[in-house]
């Protein structure tokens, strides 16, 4: 008989990580199966909220940004600046690190593996079968039982693959970034305190590209859901531009990133998806890091109500109560990108509009607290004045070089 866990978490990043953690804080018998040496390509930035939220020291930044500049396809840069606050960094290669050895310390079990299969045993009970790090492909897997299953196995979820509707896709970008030995202060306009997002068609033709300091490290790297856009050739041309193309290259990373929230987070039986898994990467911004462990925490929850109650509509409750918390940000941050990223035209306008107080003031507020701020609402009345304005004086436009380009016709 194979050995039998209360959870097996597929996937030791921060959602996995969180999962499985606050699962063994609550006593439960827990198994983290995690890939080791797969780093995804992040940015690394977390709100303050998350080093409350999930009691994570402040060590484990490696820089802090009070700034950041948008920069548009004219190259005209716009600074904002956080004020009071700032976006921490992390190094995912240290941070992810960090959560899964305190996972470990609060009693899970952590096997470095490779996920190869969901199936059954002769009762229905989950079995998950694995190959350890460093066997052969091919060779013969080991399996272990888990009454109830987390997935928090990336973007192209082997777990949601095997246990989820097969109907549903999920939208994402692809994302590549190289982290490279950081330049010295001042360096062609550098600043170790401050994030750059590119916002021009030739590094992205749908979404951005960045430059994000990590202390000694810098993170350069693009995202876009054009197929076929070669992202490796972007950040070469982001490096020339900025001249880190002279800097020496630690290390590369690719990976799906997803842009929608699944309509469909467990199979109804005994298995929960969360994190990229689940599709929680934030529209146009592209954040996750914050996200994933808050949908990691609340798979987490609905799993340990399953496992208590027996009750399989328990691991509905992980995404509906995200959705309720970050639904609605989800929603807004999806129209801003179907709008604003589509031309360089409109990219233009958007940094345009980042030069506005109201709406950096507002911005990194929301930024910080995770939620939509309702404590200055004629701030928010002027913001859709302004948006309204620059989306009208975009269509105006538009119909008048469609009239004069069939005027002259």
């Amino acid at each position: 008989m194979t050995e039998i866990f209360d959870a097996i978490v597929v996937g030791g990043g921060p959602s996995g990580a969180t999962a499985a953690n606050d699962l063994a804080l609550a006593g439960r018998r827990v198994l983290l199966l995690d890939r080791a040496g797969r780093i995804k390509p992040c940015g690394g930035a977390v709100p303050p909220r998350l080093l409350k939220d999930f009691d994570v020291p402040l060590e484990q930044l490696c820089a802090r940004a009070t700034s950041a500049r948008m920069v548009a396809p004219s190259n005209k840069a716009v600074d904002m600046p956080v004020g009071d606050g700032f976006v921490g960094l992390v190094d995912r290669e240290v941070f992810d690190e960090f959560l899964r050895a305190r996972a470990t310390s609060n009693g899970a079990t952590r096997i470095d593996g490779t996920f190869e299969a969901l199936e059954r045993d002769a009762e229905g009970t989950a079995v998950i079968a694995y190959r350890p790090k460093g066997a052969p492909r091919g060779s013969e897997p080991i399996r272990v039982r888990g009454k109830v299953v987390i997935g928090c196995d990336g973007g192209n979820s082997a777990v949601a693959r095997a246990a989820l509707p097969a109907n549903e896709k999920v939208p994402f970008v692809s994302a590549y970034h190289e982290v490279i030995e950081s330049p010295p202060e001042g360096f062609r306009g550098f600043e170790g305190g401050r994030c750059d997002i590119y916002y021009q068609g030739h590094l992205s033709p749908d979404f951005y590209a960045w430059i994000f300091p990590h202390g000694d490290k810098t993170s350069v790297g693009v995202g876009s859901a054009v197929k076929g856009f070669a992202m490796r050739d972007a950040v070469a041309r982001l490096r020339e531009q900025t001249g880190l193309d002279a800097f020496k290259t630690i290390r590369v990373e690719g990976a799906p990133i997803p842009l929608k929230p699944r309509k469909r987070w467990d199979n109804g039986k005994d298995v929960v998806v969360a994190g990229d898994a689940a599709g929680v990467v934030a529209p146009a911004s592209g954040e996750g890091i914050y996200y994933a462990m808050t949908a990691g925490r609340l798979a987490a929850e609905a799993a340990g109500t399953f496992l208590t109650t027996g009750d399989p509509a328990a691991l509905k409750l992980a995404r509906k109560r995200f959705m309720k918390l970050h639904g609605q940000v989800f929603m807004v941050l999806g129209m801003m990108q179907w709008f604003w990223y589509r031309s360089d035209n409109m990219r233009e306008r958007f940094v345009k509009l980042c030069q506005d107080p109201d709406i950096q003031q507002l911005t990194w507020e929301a930024y910080m607290n995770k939620e939509l701020v309702r404590k200055r609402p004629m701030a928010h009345v002027r913001i859709f004045l302004k948006d309204t304005g620059q989306l009208l004086g975009a269509v105006f436009s538009g119909r008048k070089r469609e009239g004069a380009a069939s005027g002259s016709m």
